[in-house]
């Protein structure tokens, strides 16, 4: 039985009242309400992470359905999703529960020895403050949508979840898959032209530190214009634990002039930083972060070669996250970071 187990990556435990303990995963179909949406949820775990779709529905044959992409934390249970993009909708042009994406945060956990739960809050997915309501879903056997995971679902513990098998299920959704840990170092030994300009790193506590360069010349949009004016859309949720956040942010193609300004909750935390294959890095104090935070990166110009594009990496209590960032005339890029609960000594 311990074998068993040890084969299983995608397993998690649950601790029931009658303290036995049982081997139950989060991986599987997953019915009941978010908000006032009757939902359907697939999720699927690869790692820490969690791909998916999510069925929002009045009947079997009036639906709307997203990829869905998350975070799993065995330390505390906590589950962190969202619709990353729409695949379908079979709405027939009626409007329920909302065609916006939602984003959602809740409590994996076992009330009983057969009954496995999500138990949570949602929001609207690139607005922290558009609450769409509680989300109440419990486990079941086998959904009543079928898609292209019920393959994974049905076959997860004899071989489906190999990450190869799982990425190319969600690369049929156009999902994209994470970087491979090797980006950060090749970027690092890309040859390209020198920066006149040193850039510094700075540690941001909060308030944030603005980082003043030199005035806007007059008849130009500034940094701030652009992000109140832009369209802001979410790229990644990051779940937050530990005592710091580091930031690293690199040009993720050809080192071609790009300049970008970040604001973190609605404040600016520097602007006119130019990125290349060097990373300019700062570091937040998560104690003087809210629960829900929302960092912007808005595209002060676009390079010779638009879009501006970056590369964020993120060290999250020793954990790596990868973040491919684009910002155009029309639309700044959206990360938002979700502090976790401490896990409860019981």
């Amino acid at each position: 039985m311990k074998t068993y187990i040890a084969l299983l990556p995608g397993l998690v435990f649950c601790s029931f009242l009658s303290n036995s303990i049982q081997a139950q995963t989060i991986t599987g179909a997953w019915k009941g309400m978010i908000g006032s949406a009757h939902t359907e949820l697939k999720l699927i775990k690869k790692g820490d992470s969690l791909l998916g779709t999510s069925y929002y529905y009045t009947s079997r044959s009036n639906y709307i359905r997203f990829a869905v992409k998350g975070y799993f934390d065995p330390n505390n249970n906590s589950v962190i999703w969202w619709d990353e993009a729409m695949l379908e909708d079979r709405l027939s042009g009626r409007i329920y529960g909302g065609k916006e994406a939602l984003l959602s945060v809740a409590d994996f956990n076992c009330p009983g020895e057969n009954t496995m739960r999500l138990d949570g809050e949602s929001t609207g997915r690139d607005d922290k403050d558009k609450t769409k309501g509680t989300v109440a879903l419990q486990k079941i056997p086998s959904s009543g949508f079928h898609d292209e995971w019920d393959f994974v679902l049905e076959n997860y513990i004899y071989g489906a979840n190999d990450p190869g098998i799982i990425d190319s299920v969600a690369r049929l959704h156009g999902v994209p898959i994470v970087v491979s840990e090797e980006k950060e170092s090749e970027l690092a030994s890309t040859t390209v032209k020198p920066v006149p300009e040193t850039i510094p790193s700075i540690a941001v506590t909060a308030p944030p530190i603005v980082e003043k360069k030199k005035p806007v010349p007059a008849g130009s949009t500034s940094a701030q214009q652009k992000y109140t004016s832009r369209d802001k859309k979410l790229v990644t949720v990051i779940p937050v634990t530990g005592d710091s956040i580091e930031l690293r942010f690199y040009d993720n193609a050809v080192v071609d002039g790009d300049s970008i300004a970040v604001f973190l909750n609605d404040r600016m935390v520097f602007e006119h930083v130019r990125l290349n294959n060097k990373p300019y890095t700062l570091t937040l104090a998560v104690d003087d972060l809210p629960d829900d935070n929302e960092m912007v990166m808005v595209a002060e110009n676009l390079g010779t070669i638009p879009p501006n594009t970056s590369l964020m990496v993120a060290i999250v209590d020793g954990k790596r996250f990868e973040a491919r960032l684009e910002s155009t005339e029309n639309s700044s890029a959206l990360i938002r970071f979700i502090k976790q609960k401490k896990k409860n000594n019981r």
